[in-house]
């Protein structure tokens, strides 16, 4: 889950100001209650940048950009690029109760890569399956998309719960950074996880 304004985008924090009009609804039902899936665009704005914002601040160890990076506007997914974007999922009463952002990579040499970040469900909304469907909604998306072969993602290493919601969904761990982030005078150790989409 990762940052601001490079080409890389496991480093991006995209703030182009295109509007992706497609915009599929995708009804699910976690624990009974009834979820709708579907990319967020310029209009969400207003719903998408306080849930991370409160996610930046309640939960720092897991991102690897604080609060005070973010700046603005935190709109990871106003990309010019088709084959990247954010899911939201909504509750029935309106409520944005988890994000998830995409990015295929640009440079030629990598672009059969693309980049699961910035995942976040809210404390209130965790534990009801949310975070898992946004997983499977971007791997079914990122299947569709013409070249590319994996999907990459880092994590921290003390986020048990997270490596264990994307291990049970197909991605491996194959790296790891030792003190990949620091807080104050605190290290964190990061992961980094692959799926691999097609095997040939």
């Amino acid at each position: 889950m990762s940052i601001i304004q490079s080409k890389n985008p496991s480093f991006a924090f995209y703030a182009a100001i295109s509007i992706h009009l497609w915009a599929p609804k995708k009804h699910e039902e976690v624990l009974g209650e009834s979820m709708t899936i579907r990319e967020l665009t310029s209009t969400d704005v207003s719903a998408y940048q306080p849930l991370m914002l409160c996610g930046l601040e309640e939960h720092p160890e897991s991102f690897r950009i604080s609060a005070q990076d973010a700046g603005e506007p935190m709109v990871p997914f106003l990309s010019s690029h088709s084959d990247s974007f954010t899911l939201g999922a909504w509750l029935d009463e309106g409520q944005l109760a988890g994000v998830v952002s995409f990015a295929r990579e640009t440079q030629e040499k990598l672009r059969h890569k693309g980049l699961l970040y910035r995942m976040y469900v809210s404390a209130g909304a965790s534990g009801k399956g949310i975070g898992r469907k946004l997983v499977q909604e971007v791997v079914k998306r990122a299947r569709t998309i013409e070249g590319l072969e994996h999907i990459n993602l880092t994590v921290v290493s003390l986020n048990v719960q997270a490596k264990g919601l994307y291990g049970s969904e197909g991605f491996k761990s194959f790296a790891r950074e030792e003190r990949g982030l620091k807080m104050g005078d605190s290290y964190f150790d990061e992961e980094q996880m692959a799926l691999r989409l097609f095997w040939q």
